[in-house]
């Protein structure tokens, strides 16, 4: 699992713009990398949205947006269009970048334990390293303080 001010491996996965996303190619911008468990449910949704409606925001100060889960590419191609994102999503199915984000592992619902995706967001920088790491997040607010921290460094 990566810990803030360590440098995040390269690595490439499916992308909805049809190109496979190479993290070193990217790094034109500091990248906020959202991981989520599952398209098309109430929170995944909710807060997909919430990165939509404040995309602009985020350009402004140079940063560049990315949803990730492991779902597959149609899945992902079909929760774009429907909501009309204006980032990618990245497609993880084998959690090699979902373990490594520490975005992986037991959850409980309904009293039940089971592993699964936690939702986790990154802030990456040009340098590839971690910059910020919101674990467990609350989509309540979320995105405004992933904002608000990004404004402050």
């Amino acid at each position: 699992m990566i810990k803030e001010n360590k440098i995040l491996k390269d690595f490439k996965l499916p992308s909805t713009n049809g190109k496979d996303f190479h993290l070193k190619k990217e790094l034109k911008k500091n990248l906020i990398i959202f991981v989520y468990p599952k398209d098309n449910t109430p929170g995944c949704t909710t807060e997909s949205n919430e990165f939509a409606k404040h995309y602009s925001n985020f350009k402004k100060v140079n940063v560049e947006i990315f949803g990730l889960s492991k779902d597959n590419m149609e899945s992902h191609l079909k929760f774009k269009k429907k909501f009309k994102f204006p980032f990618e999503l990245l497609s993880d199915e084998k959690l090699q970048v979902i373990k490594t984000l520490g975005a992986w592992g037991e959850k409980t619902m309904y009293g039940k334990k089971f592993m699964g995706v936690k939702r986790t967001t990154v802030l990456v920088g040009k340098n590839q390293k971690i910059i910020k790491i919101w674990n467990n997040v609350k989509v309540k607010d979320h995105v405004k303080n992933v904002f608000e921290f990004i404004k402050s460094i």
